[in-house]
């Protein structure tokens, strides 16, 4: 094999690399020769085949795999040769005919073009000093979920025959939906529990169940939302035809041992005792959003180095096509509106820089503190990435195990997770007290965290999915906030990792 160096500005690299024909040919012979033991071919004993046979028959198949096994093989020896750690697959252009190389008539020649990892000097963590935002429950917090968990978990009694719902009332409804007088999938219920004015339903479907007693009919008549989860339904005029079964009026019990017992505690004070542990969870994981936030900006800061263009490119390219979805679903960041597509490009693609050179960083600093992600730290976080779908989770499970883009797709946040836990444990880290308002201030939080710090309220179960045939019709779809710019999840240190020349890859013909 030759290699020669035609360039290397920057972080690019070009190599030319030339192999031999005699070479590829004696390659070739030897994968006959291995090959030839092995096979069954009429008119020959098994393992008789003379290799000259096998040559006229599949010679020229066989020659192909050893070519590609060959470019394989010489540009990963490039990249290890020359200490290259590829930050994106390389580049291999053919310089020859490839048909002429496979009958063994040329030398195989080929350029190898690669984008190498900077070489940069990451900060120390020893070095680096942070503040971190704190806020401790008070029992009087405490006392306030406690009353407000015991209005989440008031029962219902039936009312009096005839009597007339009212807002807060439960109540037992059948139900089948019709649009232009035809039944829609998904629009029909039985024994549906449906609590008036809980904005469970689409709008204006509880309003028209007011008064309603036990065994009435009525049509309720709506329209489902234009940003409705289930493209189908957006906008259109419905009717439902309302059985209602059962009027039941909410019945609130005090915080005590009943209600403890109810949910499992053993008493009223495991049950105080559990709020309180959820509580400084809640808040505790808004201290190290916050804190990781500001160590993320310090390292951005604090690091210039020439950042691989085809990188950035890619990150670029996946944020785009994010923003151009949202703004056809019509859910663009405030923020975006009026501004022209170059504007944007130049803020997103801001933001892209950003998220490499961060991730170059987090994985050099994981990289010389051999940060690592176990086998059975990625089986766990996928075992959890598939009991979110419920009876599917084992098929999606097995999917995850078989598919290893998606398995880099959970590494990468596990991974990082685990550099911070590793920067944050060596940096000088002072706490500072701050108001619950100021910890939980949305500027830097996902949706969940700010605003009011009440225990949050479990999740209704007829709320509508996001598939058109799942869930109840009339129910109302989550609204999703779209994330900030500034406060958008970082881009993985995993995959700032050194690329390898993909094995057997062939390149195309120019």
């Amino acid at each position: 094999m030759q290699v020669i160096q035609r360039s290397g500005e920057g972080l690019n690299r070009v190599y030319g690399v030339t192999v031999g024909a005699e070479e590829l040919g004696a390659r070739l012979e030897a994968r006959i020769a291995e090959l030839a033991p092995r096979l069954n071919l009429r008119g020959f004993r098994p393992g008789k085949v003379p290799a000259a046979h096998v040559k006229r028959i599949y010679g020229k198949a066989l020659m192909g795999e050893v070519v590609e096994q060959t470019i394989s093989e010489t540009s990963q020896k490039v990249l290890d040769d020359n200490g290259l750690r590829a930050a994106s697959q390389p580049d291999l252009k053919p310089e020859v005919d490839m048909e002429e190389v496979i009958a063994g008539k040329l030398d195989l020649a080929y350029e190898l073009n690669v984008e190498v990892m900077p070489d940069f000097e990451p900060a120390e963590p020893g070095d680096l000093k942070l503040e971190r935002p704190v806020y401790t429950p008070d029992e009087a917090e405490v006392d306030e979920a406690l009353a407000e968990l015991a209005r989440q978990s008031r029962t219902y009694e039936d009312r009096a025959d005839g009597a007339k719902a009212k807002d807060g009332d439960q109540l037992i409804i059948d139900f089948v939906g019709r649009i232009d007088g035809e039944a829609f999938e998904g629009g029909t219920a039985e024994d549906a529990q449906l609590v008036l004015g809980s904005g469970q339903f689409i709008p204006g479907f509880e309003a028209q169940l007011l008064g309603a007693a036990a065994g009435d009919a009525v049509t309720v008549k709506t329209s489902f939302p234009d940003d409705y989860g289930v493209e189908r339904l957006k906008g259109k005029a419905a009717e439902f035809e309302v059985k209602v079964k059962a009027v039941k009026a909410p019945v609130e019990g005090p915080p005590d041992d009943a209600l403890a017992e109810r949910l499992g505690m053993g008493d009223l004070e495991a049950l105080r005792n559990a709020l309180r542990v959820n509580l400084e969870g809640r808040y505790g994981t808004a201290s190290r959003i916050k804190i990781k936030r500001q160590l993320l900006d310090k390292l951005d800061a604090g690091h210039a180095f020439p950042l691989p263009a085809r990188m950035v490119d890619a990150e670029f390219s996946a944020i785009w096509s994010q923003v151009e979805d949202e703004r056809k679903r019509g859910e663009a960041e405030p923020e975006d509106e009026g501004k022209s597509d170059e504007t944007l490009r130049a803020e997103y693609r801001k933001i892209a820089e950003r998220r490499v050179r961060l991730g170059l960083v987090l994985a050099e600093i994981g990289r010389r503190n051999n940060i690592a992600v176990s086998d059975q730290e990625l089986t766990e976080a996928m075992r959890q990435e598939a009991m979110r779908f419920g009876p599917q989770a084992q098929q999606i499970f097995d999917l995850l195990r078989q598919n290893p883009n998606a398995q880099a797709q959970i590494r990468a946040p596990i991974y990082e997770e685990k550099v911070v836990d590793l920067i944050l444990s060596k940096a000088e880290v002072a706490d500072r007290p701050v108001s619950k308002e100021e910890l939980l201030a949305e500027d830097e939080l996902p949706e969940g965290y700010g605003g009011d710090a009440k225990t949050p309220k479990p999740a209704r179960k007829a709320a509508a999915k996001t598939g058109e045939a799942d869930g109840e019709a009339p129910a109302k779809p989550a609204a999703k906030k779209p994330a900030k710019k500034a406060a958008a999840s970082e881009a993985s240190a995993e995959a700032a990792k050194p690329a390898k020349a993909k094995r057997g890859s062939k390149p195309e013909p120019a």
